[in-house]
């Protein structure tokens, strides 16, 4: 390159990239320049503004050229009269010739960047570079590469009566060239001539820069001698036409003097050549007179002016004469004639000189005339690659597609497409017929394995070898050249077999416009249209099948494992992958997931998405919204039909990328949806639905093309879009919508669509409600119940792309603004989201994967199953767990105090004092409680405002889970409440007791002083005095009489029957006679028990009475089970009997029955209630009478016996009772008190224990909770452990916590130093309240003398109030005629607090009865972990597999895993054979089922809701996940059927191969367990 050359490139700022530097990539990348729409400031700003502009197809990117002034404002300035030249100009400098420009970017762009350029150009109706000058005239290239890529359509005037087209690439096409030269003495401009031929019969438009437009008269610096080609493209209507087939023009910059190798060039390669000149020169007449077949080819295009007129038409006339020119071929213009009018006449030339047989020549057939001339050519860099891509489609031959795609890609062949079936029907189960679902689905998953490994046998085809080899060329350059190289000869191989592709598709378009359609020919034509397509894609999906179907011990020869990398690179590169086949409507997962985990990788795991989709109705301008919006070029049609989804990843720039939060963002491509010709089809709504469900649930961004052209259609893709979005909203994804409304114009377009939008808003509302309907979801009214929709940020309109009748028509320059409007639109928005809930490609594969699981099902809202969505809802209920025993444990700390206070208050208190504290302590505790609730409410609050952890994937649960804080605080409302009314009746139960106990105390101590006296003067011995003792003793105690026994029968009965009052059943109360005599024997369901509708069918079948009396029968024996079960527990305790027991025992019946109850005959709850209360009446009389035992006045009176006698014998013999009654007082008042302060807190501390300790996952939410007792099963091996857990499923939780917490507090004497932990601390505080009380008001110690014992020991209990409760009765028996002095006593009782902290440690050491501790303990921890881990207790339907939803409040009952309903009992009425099959297969066929719910009608398993609205019950997450109960069903089968009295159920024989692995590895996929 010349210096000029260089210094143009430096002024423009490229020389950096000079030679070929610039790259595709570096365009295509979302960066601050992409989406800047300033003003050029600078000269080095005009490339890129040129290149922005143009890759949006903005026509106006010329204008760049020029930088933005205030040239009017200078204008105004200037002194019009001036002759001062100098200042004329003074921004020379900053001008740029627009030809210089396009020539520097040539230069400076690779390859790939020519070839888009070239083609974006050509889509503007720009002239694009045929010869590139290299910055001087010695060295010329032709851009055959450059051109490869531009594909135009036209229709001859031959083809318009049959509305055919021709579709060609155009350096392939034969067409007639036309070249455009001028010599150096021309004033008349070619180029503006040329635009003008271009343009008749449409509107004027610059196709060639020409002088007269702005800036292109700058001087050129470099662009002399480029040659510039565009081609005129008939549309078929004569009335529009200039010409009736395509012509190509090429224009020639420069005079051919200086160019004389590019005019020498297009005068061989010209139909016709026309030169404009004033006259002729002498060395410009010798280069004309040495041409030849002048007189065909050659014309003179001659601008006569008024001066020197004579002398110029003299030079013309020599050269015309010596040429033996025709005068036809010499054109004069005056200056009279009007260029437009001048412009007619030459076509009439051109017209002439393409008469028929003229010779055509296309643009790649002119290499040898190229290369004969020493111009250089673009592509000879690729002919490697050339020959490459030539080889592999030579091997098509003469074969038909279809036969070649079935030898060279055979696995996208009829077993893909097979398997694709087959997983379908899986989900479905539509064809099952009379089969067995279990055994059916077996034979699929058999049919697929069989199919999986055809597939797998499969060796690389010759093409697919050659295909890889050079798709894994190192270098990028070579690789995109080897796939464009394939590209275009793909394209014209099929072009080649056009006839048979045009064929098929009119005849399809026939039949889809016939008013009596063929259905079933249809399908068979799309099949054949669909076969004879063949793309590149093609060939990227065999090789992602090859890959999908490799084994691992693939032969490492064939590189197998390298092909995903490989594909990562190609999406890094820029080129599309194929996200959905369309053919197949399959996903080959483990291949895209691979190759965007590698992806992932190659990107240092930096990669958080925007994905972007755009959907609309077929050829309705989506991919090329997409191309304009991003500059990008997905595969277009060209000959093929691919259907599906293709995607394809940008980079965002390091300057955005912390501004978007995005590393990249995805554009998704799809077919379009309501396809003319296949709409009929009935699968094609369904097909519809299912790709835009599927590109809207992994969208963030989606876009959809509205045209009102077509109501009908465009009412069906409004309807297809609202389900998807209506779906997505259900799973917890929130795409952003936006509606672009294509083809609107004019300054008013803005006031007239608005009544179009409310349209369109009625439209969705009116396609909600039917989507809403079609999901079930009835309260879902409007589409802003949907989305976040707004009428005016929502919708964009955009005016049509072409100005005009294309293919002539120049592109709409509104059409490029409009749409970067939206494009800046879409990423202003982004950033305004800071979310981090950002899709990285795990998680983009996660969702993947689970709506494609999802789409195959019909109901797709109730198949839906994700990973993410189940670790986020783990999560919150991980935490909800921790923050609800948080609540939990705060209020029973404090309820423990204030029952502490209750039990602490003085005797003498008046009972109405007393209940007005207790209801004070009640307001506080409910005061609390409200503060626990608020904050555990916050807590969630916050939560869902997290930007991690997917918290909008779980939206859907908030209200369960705020609903559920509410109900937890109204239980422990009622739970606080009944506790302190059981303190209220404890301490006037043991006040009654203590006045019977003081009155009592008071003459035994009379006595034993006046025994003291009647001894004092007598020397008696110690068998004497204990002898005289004894007698005192019998005589005061024998009138002790105990507490009155309550009437606790009498009482429960009240209460059963204030709950079923008004009920009619006098004739049953009046059969009640003792209600300790009911419920001793087993209860047994009679025929009086069966509801009417029974009864009728009984009198048909004596079958459904046997049954039903069973079901009844198991329903309540389990009730009985689990409340006597309550009732024992309750009944172990130390408290006495209260009715609020009763109550909850009452309350837990319902519960139970609740379920059923509305198909429960009163007669029968009434029965199993009253039979539960007759067991439980027994139950609580013993426990009434237990603490009545406890607090016996005599048994405490006897209690003290020793201490009394003690006391006599030491006051009888003036001993020191010093250290003796500290001891007893530390045993007597302190040890209970103390043991009591440890039981309070043992309970709380136990479970905190078990929830901060090795297995505290275990407890963490109820799905894990479920994993670990059906994984111990499993590992266990017991059937009677399974019946248990099947049929007995709260009793067999209740006993496996217990026994987990004695295990656990028994491992490394856990409870031993649970118990000495809190030991220290109440000892401690003893201690210090003892230190404390011995020290008068003043901080004096207390005067050493008796009566300050008293004050000690009264100091002591005020101080300790809050944390232990020392018996009154007990105090002053110990203290009983205390002799000894304050200061020893004190000293001998800290001596003695120490004695017992030892004895207790020793004690709890040697102690082993944990299971004892455990019942007596007021806080069970048992019962607090079966809660947290229990949830509702309900049990699915059909298989009795229990709930595992979060809280025990919420709308929709769930679990992991559903079972084998044979294991629930169910059986079939004909055959008594356990049923097989698993709820999650039936709920999603055509099965039937019948039972007491459906009043023994048989309904649609599918339709399941209608009698079970609260249970969700979506597929199994894959085949694998119920191995685990098919496992366990095989193994017990006999032992189940003898157990249920039923007989074995008829398994299929694939589940007898499932190994007791496998059955694991089901339960932890099932579960998600890493």
């Amino acid at each position: 390159m010349r210096t000029i050359g260089y210094n143009f490139l430096s002024k423009l700022g490229l020389k950096k990239f000079y030679p070929n530097k610039i790259t595709l990539q570096s365009l295509l990348e979302i960066n601050k320049n992409s989406l800047s729409d300033e003003t050029v400031k600078s000269v080095e700003e005009i490339p890129w503004c040129f290149l922005r502009k143009l890759f949006k197809i903005n026509a106006d990117c010329r204008s760049c050229a020029q930088l933005s002034n205030n040239d009017d404002e200078d204008d105004e300035n200037d002194d019009p009269f001036s002759l001062d030249l100098s200042t004329a100009d003074n921004s020379v400098q900053d001008t740029v010739n627009h030809l210089d420009l396009i020539v520097a970017l040539f230069l400076c762009a690779d390859s790939s960047l020519q070839q888009e350029m070239a083609l974006k150009m050509s889509i503007c109706q720009f002239s694009v570079p045929l010869l590139l000058p290299d910055g001087h005239n010695s060295q010329c290239t032709l851009m055959l590469w450059a051109l490869r890529d531009i594909v135009k359509e036209w229709c001859p005037h031959d083809l318009s009566e049959s509305k055919g087209f021709v579709e060609d690439n155009i350096v392939q096409a034969d067409i007639p060239f036309i070249s455009f030269v001028r010599l150096k003495n021309c004033s008349l401009s070619k180029s503006q001539i040329l635009n003008h031929v271009l343009s008749l019969g449409q509107q004027h438009h610059n196709f060639f820069i020409h002088r007269d437009m702005k800036g292109g008269a700058n001087a050129r610096k470099i662009a002399n001698g480029l040659v510039e080609v565009c081609w005129y493209l008939p549309t078929g209507r004569e009335s529009l036409d200039i010409f009736s087939h395509p012509v190509a023009f090429a224009n020639l910059r420069g005079d051919i003097g200086q160019s004389i190798t590019q005019f020498s060039f297009l005068y061989e390669v010209s139909t016709a050549t026309f030169v404009f000149l004033d006259k002729v020169e002498e060395n410009e007449h010798k280069i004309l007179t040495s041409l030849q077949d002048v007189k065909s080819k050659l014309f003179l295009v001659v601008n006569r002016k008024a001066e020197n007129a004579k002398e110029d038409m003299k030079s013309v006339k020599a050269t015309k004469e010596e040429l033996g020119l025709p005068n036809s071929n010499v054109k004069v213009k005056d200056s009279t004639v009007h260029v437009a009018e001048f412009s007619e006449k030459l076509c009439t030339a051109i017209t002439k000189s393409m008469t028929v047989g003229t010779a055509k020549m296309s643009i790649e057939n002119m290499l040898d005339e190229a290369v004969e001339l020493g111009l250089s050519v673009d592509e000879v860099t690729s002919e490697k690659q050339r020959k490459a891509a030539k080889e592999i489609i030579d091997g098509t031959g003469v074969r038909r597609i279809p036969d070649y795609k079935k030898q060279q890609l055979p696995l996208q062949g009829e077993n893909w497409k097979r398997l694709s079936q087959l997983e379908r029907e899986e989900c479905r189960l539509n064809k099952a017929g009379d089969q067995r679902l279990e055994e059916y689905k077996s034979q699929l998953q058999e049919e697929k394995q069989q199919i999986k490994k055809k597939l797998c046998k499969h060796k690389l085809s010759g093409a697919m070898k050659s295909f890889i080899k050079h798709l894994s060329e190192s270098d990028k350059e070579k690789r995109d050249f080897f796939l464009k190289w394939m590209k275009i000869k793909l394209n014209a191989h099929l072009q080649s077999a056009n006839y048979q592709l045009s064929l098929l598709r009119r005849k399809l378009a026939e039949h889809g416009n016939n008013k009596e359609k063929d259905l079933k020919e249809m399908a068979e034509l799309d099949r054949a249209l669909v076969e004879c397509s063949l793309g590149i894609e093609h060939y990227m999906r065999e090789m992602g099948l090859i890959y999908e179907f490799s084994s691992q011990s693939e032969d490492p020869a064939d590189k197998v494992s390298d092909l995903p990398g490989l594909a990562a690179e190609m999406l890094l590169d820029g080129h599309p992958l194929e996200l959905l086949d369309g053919d197949a409507s399959n996903i080959p997962e483990r291949w895209l997931t691979d190759v965007l985990m590698e992806l992932h990788r190659k990107v240092g795991l930096k990669s958080k998405l925007l994905v972007v989709t755009v959907l609309g109705v077929q050829s309705s301008g989506k991919s090329t919204l997409l191309n304009t919006m991003f500059g990008v070029q997905f595969p277009v049609s060209s000959g093929r039909c691919t259907r599906g989804a293709y995607m394809l990843f940008l980079r965002v720039g390091d300057d955005m990328r912390e501004e978007l939060n995005y590393d990249f963002i995805v554009l998704i491509d799809t077919e379009g949806l309501k396809s003319p010709q296949l709409a009929q089809l009935e699968d094609s709504y369904e097909h519809d639905n299912e790709l835009a469900t599927f590109v809207i649930g992994l969208s963030d961004v989606t876009i959809i093309n509205v045209s009102m052209e077509n109501s009908t259609e465009m009412k069906d893709v409004l309807q297809i879009a609202t389900h998807a979005f209506l779906r997505m909203k259900e799973i917890g994804k929130k795409p952003v919508c936006h509606f672009v409304h294509q083809n609107v114009g004019g300054v008013s377009a803005h006031t007239k669509m608005m009544k179009e939008r409310k349209h369109l808003l009625d439209q969705l509302n009116e396609m909600t409600q039917i989507a809403a309907e079609m999901e079930s979801r009835p309260l879902i009214k409007s589409f802003t119940d949907v989305l976040d929709y707004d009428i005016q940020k929502n919708n964009w309109n955009i005016p049509g792309l072409w100005n005009g009748t294309p293919p002539m028509a120049p592109v709409n320059t509104g059409y490029s603004e409009a749409v970067a409007d939206l494009k800046k639109n879409l990423l202003e928005t982004v950033k305004g989201d800071r979310s981090d809930e950002l899709s990285t490609i795990p998680e983009f594969l996660e969702w993947m994967k689970s709506l494609w699981k999802a789409v195959k099902y019909e109901s797709f809202i109730f198949s839906f199953r994700n990973t993410l969505v189940a670790h986020a809802y783990y999560n919150l209920c991980k935490e909800f767990n921790d923050w609800e025993w948080e609540f939990k444990r705060e209020i029973l700390t404090l309820q423990e105090e204030a029952e502490l206070g209750i039990l602490n208050t003085e005797y003498k208190t008046e009972l109405h004092s007393l209940n007005r504290m207790v209801e004070t302590k009640k307001s506080k505790l409910s005061k609390q409680i409200k503060v626990q609730q608020t904050t555990m409410t916050e807590k969630l609050k916050e939560y869902y405002k997290r930007k991690d952890r997917h918290v909008h994937l779980i939206e859907k649960y908030k209200t369960d889970f705020f609903n559920n804080i509410s109900s937890l605080a109204n239980r422990i409302q009622h739970s606080v409440n009944n506790k302190l009314d059981c303190a209220l009746e404890q301490w006037k139960s043991s006040k009654e007791a203590q006045v019977i106990q003081r009155k009592h105390r008071e003459v035994i101590e009379e006595r034993v002083m006046k025994l003291l006296s009647d001894c004092e003067h007598h020397t008696l011995s110690d068998e004497e005095l204990k002898h005289e003792f004894e007698k005192m003793w019998t005589e005061v105690t024998a009138n002790v009489f105990g507490l009155k026994e309550q009437n606790i029968s009498a009482r429960i009965l009240q209460q059963l029957r204030k709950k079923f009052e008004n009920r009619k059943l006098e004739e049953e109360w009046q059969k009640i006679t003792d209600l300790n005599e009911i419920g001793k024997g087993t209860f047994k369901v009679k025929t009086e028990h069966l509801d009417d509708d029974t009864v009728l069918k009984i009198l048909k079948n004596l079958l459904w009475k046997k049954d039903k009396k069973r079901q009844l029968q198991s329903l309540a024996d389990g009730v009985i089970e689990s409340c006597t079960r309550f009732v024992q527990d309750t009944a172990k305790t130390d408290a006495d009997y209260n009715d609020c027991f009763t109550n909850e025992l009452l309350k837990k019946i319902d519960e139970s029955l609740q379920p059923q109850h509305k198909n429960l005959k009163l007669k029968f709850v009434f029965d199993v209630t009253l039979h539960i209360c007759g067991f439980a009446s027994t139950e609580f009389l013993y426990m009434h009478r237990k603490f009545l035992a406890k607090i016996d006045p005599k048994i405490q009176l006897e209690k003290f016996k020793p201490q009394y006698l003690a006391d006599f014998l030491d006051l009888y013999k003036e001993n020191d009772d010093c250290q003796r009654k500290a001891s007893d007082f530390v045993q007597l008042c302190i040890r209970p008190a103390v043991e009591q302060y440890i039981s309070r807190s043992l309970g709380i501390d136990i479970v905190d224990e078990i929830l901060t300790g090795s297995h505290s996952a275990e407890y963490s939410t109820r799905s894990l909770f479920q994993y670990n007792i059906q994984k111990e099963l499993l590992l266990k091996d017991d059937f009677e452990s399974f019946v248990k857990y099947i049929c007995k499923y709260e009793i067999y939780i209740k006993d496996w916590i217990f026994q987990h917490i004695v295990q656990k507090m028994s491992e490394d004497k856990t409870l031993c130093k649970l118990k000495n932990k809190t030991l220290q601390i109440i000892v401690q505080k003893i201690t210090e309240a003892t230190e404390k009380a011995s020290k008068g008001e003043d901080g004096a110690q207390l005067p050493d003398d008796k009566e300050s014992v008293t004050v000690l020991i009264k100091n002591m209990r005020k101080y300790l109030i809050k944390d232990i409760s020392i018996s009154e009765e007990a105090e002053k028996t110990t203290l009983f005629q205390i002799q000894s002095k304050c200061h020893p006593f004190t000293k001998s009782l800290i001596e003695s607090l120490s004695d017992l902290n030892e004895q207790l440690q020793e004690e709890f050491s040697n102690s082993e009865d944990i299971t004892k501790t455990l019942n007596k303990l007021p806080v069970r921890p048992q019962d607090e972990l079966f809660k947290r881990v229990f949830g509702c207790g309900l049990q699915c339907p059909f298989c009795k597999v229990p709930c595992e939803a979060g809280g025990k409040d919420h709308t929709k009952h769930h679990a992991a895993v559903h079972r084998p309903q044979g294991l629930g009992r169910y059986r079939n009425k004909d055959t008594e054979k356990l049923v097989p099959t698993l709820c999650t297969t039936d709920v999603h066929s055509e099965s039937t089922f019948r039972n007491t719910d459906t009043k023994w009608e048989r309904h649609p398993y599918k339709e399941y809701t209608t009698y079970y609205p609260d249970w969700h019950i979506p597929p199994d997450s894959s085949i694998e996940a119920s191995d685990y109960w098919k496992y366990v069903l095989v193994k017990y089968n006999d032992r189940f059927a003898q157990e249920y009295k039923a007989k074995p159920a008829d398994v299929p024989e694939a589940w007898r191969r499932i190994t007791k692995e496998q059955a694991l590895k089901g339960l932890k996929d099932a579960f998600n367990i890493k």
